[in-house]
């Protein structure tokens, strides 16, 4: 099942309810310090946000949506590494002391616009033993442990088995049935031709697990989709639950 919705009576510079998990953590006279050096981005879908090998100027911690970190191949294909919702944030290596962006990061599924912190900012804000740094510290852990499980079930699991794991974990994300998603995305994701994605898709919506049309995906056999999904799904859940993110 999906996490429970967050629930804080916290707010964002424009007024929106706080969902990410990491600023949620913070106790409230340490949110209250940074929340002045958050702002309000709007991004569209597909832009780049962080790019390989470019210095990073801003760190991101999604409030809804999901984002994805890829990496790129020197024939210009290119493969997801990681994915992000409301769990995380966008620019973890600025964290370790490196500000070159690893792969392209971009919003493959919108849900309203990004908190945003100028990396040099966050450097001075986790540079120090607090509690800020340590649910940054906690979130990288988790988005380790993701990585390595992702690549596990790339190598081992089928492309309907670990479609059915994105879409999950997209719908925990966005707390709602119905979500937009390009297939050219989706291929992108699942390292995949998009012809591949089309067919996975059309044998998911013949078993009533879903409904695909137009770039809108519609989760209807919740449960059935769990049971067709692998393992990693319900280990990757674990892990930021574990972690309490």
């Amino acid at each position: 099942m999906p996490a429970a919705p967050l629930r804080s009576t916290r707010l964002l510079p424009d007024g929106t309810p706080l969902r990410n998990r990491i600023l949620a953590a913070l106790p409230r006279v340490d949110y209250d310090r940074i929340l002045p050096y958050v702002r309000m981005s709007t991004v569209t879908t597909g832009d780049t946000l962080q790019a390989h090998r470019v210095r990073i100027q801003d760190v991101y911690f999604p409030n809804g949506g999901v984002f994805s970190i890829t990496n790129e191949m020197r024939n210009g294909g290119l493969v997801e590494v990681a994915t992000v919702g409301r769990e995380g944030m966008l620019g973890i290596g600025v964290f370790f002391g490196d500000r070159a962006g690893m792969g392209r990061t971009f919003q493959q599924v919108p849900n309203g616009k990004l908190p945003a912190m100028a990396a040099a900012r966050f450097v001075k804000e986790t540079a120090s033993a607090g509690p800020f740094r340590d649910v940054v510290s906690v979130y990288a852990q988790a988005n380790l442990l993701q990585i390595m499980q992702c690549t596990a079930c790339n190598a081992l699991h089928n492309v309907t088995q670990r479609c059915c794991r994105w879409l999950l974990q997209t719908h925990d994300r966005v707390d709602d049935d119905t979500f937009f998603l390009k297939q050219e995305f989706l291929a992108v994701m699942l390292g995949v031709h998009r012809p591949t994605v089309t067919v996975v898709l059309r044998a998911l919506q013949r078993q009533g697990l879903i409904a695909s049309r137009y770039g809108r995906i519609r989760i209807l056999q919740r449960r059935r989709l769990e049971a067709a999904s692998c393992e990693c799904y319900g280990v990757i859940r674990d892990h930021f639950t574990r972690l309490r993110l």
